[in-house]
């Protein structure tokens, strides 16, 4: 409501507001109010005395590392968990092949990650470059699985080496000669 005119007429607001800074209809901040901010602002930085910006600093980064390896964690059992289920689709020598070369893998290879990579088992290196795969007779309707090497497997034997096996079956010397192969691969 505004009350009569004359120079000292004001409205209720303008009543209401008074003593409050800066009020609503002025224009201009004054010095009091730029210290007033300017303490807020050194307040909010000295909320965490107890330590320093550098030690802050590392901790936020060992809290992504943490996050980052727990997700990894989290992507290697699911990775297994599909290799495993791709295993189990397959039928007779394929399949225990499969199996075999799993346990071959974890053992002469621990860092690889097993995952699937086209529908087939595979096991990647820790950018997740497939360095090695199992492909099924039966998947290509081929005589012989495969036992294949992608170009992240460090096999390299002067200007010409070989990236693939066939395989018909396991025996104790093709195992070993597998995981000496595996464990060079992933080297």
């Amino acid at each position: 409501m505004i009350s009569g005119g004359g120079t000292g007429d004001r409205t209720d607001q303008e009543s209401r507001s008074e003593g409050a800074e800066p009020g609503v209809g002025s224009c201009c901040w004054t010095d009091k109010d730029a210290e007033h901010t300017a303490r807020e602002g050194t307040m909010s930085a000295k909320k965490s005395e107890g330590f320093t910006k550098e030690e802050r600093a590392a901790m936020r980064e060992r809290a992504k590392e943490l996050k980052a390896e727990a997700r990894a964690n989290k992507k290697k059992a699911e990775g297994e968990s599909d290799l495993l289920a791709k295993i189990a689709e397959m039928q007779g020598q394929d399949r225990a092949m499969a199996e075999r070369l799993h346990q071959i893998v974890k053992t002469s290879a621990p860092a690889l990650w097993p995952k699937t990579w086209y529908g087939m088992p595979a096991y990647a290196n820790k950018d997740g470059k497939v360095v090695c795969f199992f492909q099924s007779a039966e998947k290509f309707d081929a005589r012989y699985a495969t036992l294949g090497f992608n170009d992240a497997a460090n096999l390299d034997d002067g200007a010409m080496w070989p990236t693939s096996f066939a395989l018909k079956e396991l025996g104790a010397a093709e195992e070993a000669e597998i995981g000496a192969l595996v464990k060079r691969a992933a080297s």
